[in-house]
């Protein structure tokens, strides 16, 4: 077997393979006799078909199948022979099969980058700390509350934080535009629901009354049609309802799930769940923030059959969460373009991890994979039967400790970098360190 390799651009490898006939000729020839011992014929007993009428009538696809065989073992054969890291399976294009000469094929695959770490000592890292103080524990119980209030109807004027229900219709230069009509549609005021102004005008109104208001669209707004254009809108108040927050009692603590029903126990049982959320959110935003830098402080080139792969598992979890698992919809009609970024993203932090793991002979410290299994497992039932049940899954195990390689990674990036402490409010260091984009006011019903 003759190889010769050419690098075509970046990470890019052009390699040509040349099989020696004689193999081809001696697999092909073997084959042939094994059919002809097995094969049945009409004419001819079992294992009597002579091989001159095998090779007449197989024989086209007997060659096909070895030369498929042969493309297979002397291509991962030639990769190791060049000392090549194929990144993704190699794209083969056979240049010459002829019976009785040499058999020659091309493989244009891409290699995994060779990565050289930077030091990374000189790297500044703000890990933020928080602390939940009671303003913090009595605000997310108002939250609580609300998520579980009720409304009444009142005979008032509306205000922020009421309930409207409505007809309305929009009209842009005298004209009804799509999407700008609803029937019974409930609105918070103060929700930020609506476009900017839109819900202020209905600041007043009372149920029963008819009136219209005028606002004017972003100009970032997601029907191109209506950037920036003024608007009036008619609108038909039917009711006006305010929000009923529920007591503090037994009947309330019942819906968590208490073995004790006080407000000393549900407070406890709050700011645990808080405790828990502040820990991990911390955890994840230090991890993004070292991960960051890693990739700033190593430029390496990242095959795009990773990325391509990666974009891939993207859609079919973006189907998944959108669509449920049996949802029928294609995720390859998701364009590319909104996975490209995060995939990349991805890809690299993934090589970066590996090679930083190699590089200092990291391995999956057993005690801090039993402390990840317990902190994940407290919040069941029965901890010890969700530990077992990881301890007994090779794949789900496997899962944990490539979590807990992850947080060693940091640990030993942390240890190098410059550590700034930095405190914030809970607030703060719960919400998102990068803020997806607000979705675009709609004024449709279904929205």
């Amino acid at each position: 077997m003759q190889v010769s390799v050419e690098t075509t651009s970046g990470l890019e490898r052009l390699m040509t393979v040349s099989v020696p006939a004689e193999r081809i000729d001696q697999d092909v020839n073997k084959r042939i006799q094994q059919t002809a011992r097995t094969v049945r014929l009409d004419g001819f007993r079992p294992g009597k078909v002579p091989v001159k009428v095998v090779k007449q009538r197989y024989g086209k696809g007997i060659r096909e199948e070895v030369l498929g065989q042969v493309v297979q073992e002397t291509f991962y054969a030639a990769v190791q022979q060049e000392k090549l890291n194929p990144a993704g399976g190699p794209s083969i294009d056979v240049k010459k099969e002829v019976e009785g000469e040499d058999f020659e094929y091309t493989a244009t695959f891409e290699v995994y980058p060779e990565i050289a770490l930077s030091d990374f000592s000189a790297v500044s890292i703000e890990k933020k700390t928080a602390e939940i103080v009671d303003a913090d524990l009595d605000k997310m119980i108002d939250t609580l509350r609300k998520q579980q209030a009720s409304w009444a109807e009142v005979e008032r004027a509306a205000a922020s934080g009421d309930r409207v229900k409505m007809d309305f219709e929009g009209f842009v230069d005298g004209e009804a535009f799509e999407g700008g009509k609803a029937e019974d549609f409930d609105l918070v005021l103060g929700s930020g629901q609506m476009i900017p102004g839109f819900e202020d005008a209905l600041e007043g109104v009372t149920a029963g009354t008819e009136t219209e208001i005028n606002v004017t669209f972003p100009e970032q707004y997601q029907s191109e049609q209506l950037q920036g254009k003024p608007a009036t809108f008619k609108i038909v108040v039917k009711s006006v309802s305010e929000q009923q927050l529920p007591e503090l009692n037994d009947e309330f603590f019942g819906k968590f799930g208490l073995d004790e029903l006080t407000e000393e126990a549900f407070r406890a049982e709050v700011r645990n769940n808080m405790e828990r959320e502040l820990k991990q959110a911390l955890k994840m935003k230090l991890k993004d923030q070292v991960f960051s830098k890693l990739i700033e402080a190593n430029s390496i080139d990242v095959p795009a059959s990773l990325i391509d792969g990666e974009i891939d598992v993207q859609r079919r979890q973006a189907v998944e969460q959108f669509g449920g698992k049996d949802s029928q919809m294609d995720p390859n009609s998701l364009p590319k373009e909104l996975f490209t970024a995060q995939a990349e993203r991805r890809v690299s932090i993934g090589l970066l991890l590996q090679e930083v793991i190699k590089a200092n002979s990291l391995e999956a410290e057993d005690s801090r994979v039993r402390e990840t299994l317990e902190e994940m497992a407290e919040t069941y039932q029965d901890p010890q039967q969700v530990i077992d049940w990881y301890m007994s899954n090779e794949q789900m195990l496997n899962q944990i400790k490539g979590l807990v390689l992850e947080d060693q990674v940091v640990d030993l990036l942390l240890g190098q970098a410059q550590v700034t402490d930095v405190t914030v409010s809970y607030e703060d260091a719960i919400k998102p360190e990068q803020p997806a984009a607000p979705a675009q006011e709609e004024t449709e019903a279904a929205e």
